[in-house]
């Protein structure tokens, strides 16, 4: 799954100021409730986080945290992604203040569907070069081009490898 296929420039927010991981999951919610209209969305989008986060810490080291949530009343996965000013306390396990956050929120009908792809954003999201460009990014704009560009380097990387993979296998009814 492509960053860009749960982010909308509309759901990122560039050199926000939070002060606490509540504070930033309340962010969350309200941007999620500006932006989909979901009846009790911002109240039940806050809850869900919060409910996860309980069940176990979603920093995941280097500054990132991905918190994620089941939503009952949406039609599709939703992505947020906030850049910090500052970065904050996240009780992160590295010990390490955590200034980059990409929430995940799935309806509860889809999980089984998403849960698959969760492993593949976080490794995605710690990677150094894109952690690096992210944190250059002084705009929404901006930080969506470098989501789309890092989408669309993996996309030539797979094809690439998938054109390798076929350029080996043994052409069918040829003797071995």
């Amino acid at each position: 799954m492509k960053f860009t296929e749960l982010l909308t420039p509309e759901t990122i927010r560039q050199g926000m100021i939070s002060s606490s991981k509540k504070r930033v999951f309340e962010s969350i919610a309200r941007i999620v409730e500006e932006q989909f209209h979901m009846e009790n969305g911002e109240q039940c989008c806050f809850d869900c986080l919060f409910t996860r986060e309980k069940l176990g810490n979603s920093g995941l080291g280097g500054g990132v945290a991905m918190p994620k949530g089941r939503l009952p009343n949406n039609g599709k996965p939703i992505g947020v992604f906030i850049q910090l000013e500052s970065p904050i306390d996240y009780e992160a396990a590295d010990k390490r203040e955590v200034d980059l956050i990409f929430a995940v929120l799935v309806p509860e009908n889809m999980c089984g569907d998403y849960v698959q792809y969760l492993p593949t954003l976080a490794e995605n999201l710690v990677d150094k070069s894109l952690c690096k460009q992210l944190r250059a990014a002084k705009s929404a704009d901006e930080i969506w081009g470098v989501f789309s560009h890092y989408d669309q380097c993996e996309s030539e990387e797979i094809e690439a490898d998938e054109e390798d993979s076929a350029s080996l296998a043994p052409e069918s009814g040829s003797e071995e």
